[in-house]
């Protein structure tokens, strides 16, 4: 059943659900596998590399000094009770309960001193690298529409930036994927994890009746796409088009399919972990989805890991958390090593702000937009060194103050866009850079 248009909670600005035009329910995987459709481009002469990001999202501010940046010698109130371990670069230590990122360390680039947070709860300043509370008509947009609307597919049935994130949470606190101004045509495909390959199947429709069906669907919409002054409709053209794409290949079905996945690989990348507030579990199998999804030609995967508003308990939340974490960030970056697929993706792990120095008389800590942290890797980067640093209590930037918008510059730049010359037209047509002048690529990386 071909379900046009519906109402859900993931909606466009106009109302209009995304996930409405995918509601298709059971097409077939037959045909080549994606290791087997991968294997044979890289024998053709027309294959291009392609550059992409992963963007792993820690919803509510994950604890700088409980994982990048401890204090040993801050008093009790600030310090905490975990220890520093050494890690694979000399001079370089991270918290005891990150032994993987601790032997990892050469591939990765740790941020000490991320700064420009605004203090709010949500991922749209993770998502654009843009502050929410000065947005041009129509707000940002994301990452992935940005490249949508400036590289386009890789494959036409393939989307070019796909949210992982699970149905409870999409809320308020998690938006930030929005196409913004580009609109609806730029909107990334918003995954529902373990429901999102039954739902991209053709179940009892063949394939002259889809056809048909368009055919029907696009004569509906003439009348109101001639008289549209806002682009919508040429925008959700274009979403039709994809979805079309998509329901008539095999190719992001098999992405999805991890059963198709080496079983001893899915298993470095651990089983699970607790969400948020007590909820179901959330499978570290998104990490692996991730690097399947990029591998068959995404340009964007972002996903939200965890809840980290530790107001309470923090140490005891992060006794849970952060050795899963650790799992599930270095069984990624070594797969992507292993793949050859280092220089092409950047992996990007950070949350929306910091936490406080000064442990709560609950146990917790509490927002900190003053300074936060951040771990990339892959993207060509040179690896194995931290940047920045903050004063002996982790409260304020000491030296090498890295804004957002640096961090966005540098990952433009991993994917072989100048954030300083490439524009993006904004709804009235004035071109828009993707970040502002003052903010270059991180030069100790690249």
């Amino acid at each position: 059943m071909l379900t046009i248009p519906g109402n859900d909670r993931n909606s466009f600005c106009d109302g209009m659900s995304r996930r409405n035009f995918l509601q298709i329910g059971g097409l077939a995987m037959g045909g080549l596998t994606i290791p087997q459709l991968l294997r044979a481009e890289s024998e053709s002469t027309t294959q291009q590399r392609h550059k992409s990001v992963i963007m792993i999202f820690l919803l509510g501010g994950p604890p700088h000094q409980d994982t990048f940046d401890l204090k040993t010698e801050a008093p009790a109130e600030i310090r905490g009770p975990f220890q520093p371990i050494k890690t694979n670069v000399r001079g370089v230590e991270v918290c005891e309960l990150l032994p993987g990122i601790a032997k990892s360390m050469d591939k990765l680039i740790a941020i000490r001193s991320v700064v420009g947070s605004l203090g709010f709860h949500t991922a749209f300043q993770c998502m654009t690298g843009r502050r929410h509370d000065d947005q041009p008509p129509g707000g940002w947009p994301y990452i992935g529409s940005v490249l949508s609307k400036l590289e386009g597919p890789v494959h036409p049935d393939m989307p070019v930036a796909i949210g992982l994130e699970k149905k409870e949470q999409h809320f308020p606190f998690n938006r930030g994927r929005q196409p913004g101004f580009l609109g609806p045509a730029y909107a990334p495909f918003q995954s529902n994890d373990e429901q999102t390959k039954t739902d991209m199947v053709l179940k009892g429709m063949t394939l002259e009746r889809l056809q048909d069906r368009q055919a029907l669907l696009r004569s509906f919409d003439q009348f109101r796409r001639e008289v549209d002054a806002s682009g919508n409709m040429e925008g959700l053209d274009a979403f039709h088009q994809q979805a079309f794409e998509i329901l008539t290949s095999s190719r992001m079905a098999e992405a999805f399919d991890l059963d198709q996945e080496d079983p001893k690989l899915r298993e470095r990348y651990g089983a699970g972990s607790p969400l948020y507030h007590g909820g179901p579990l959330r499978h570290l199998d998104q990490f692996v989805l991730a690097r399947r999804l990029v591998e068959a030609g995404a340009r964007c995967v972002t996903l939200s890991y965890g809840s980290w508003d530790w107001h309470t308990n923090n140490f005891g939340q992060a006794r849970k958390q952060l050795p899963l974490l650790d799992q599930g960030v270095t069984a990624l970056v070594q797969d992507l090593h292993d793949r050859g697929l280092d220089k092409d993706v950047t992996v990007l792990l950070w949350g929306e702000f910091g936490r406080t120095p000064t442990i709560n008389k609950d146990g917790g800590r509490d927002h900190w937009p003053n300074v936060s942290c951040a771990l990339l890797a892959g993207g060509g980067m040179r690896s194995g060194q931290v940047i920045g640093s903050t004063d002996k209590f982790a409260g304020e930037a000491k030296d090498r103050p890295v804004h957002f918008q640096e961090v966005y510059a540098t990952l433009y730049h991993n994917l072989g866009i100048d954030a300083h010359t490439v524009t993006v037209p904004d709804l009235t047509g004035r071109p828009r850079h993707l970040v502002d002048s003052q903010y270059k690529p991180l030069p100790e990386v690249i």
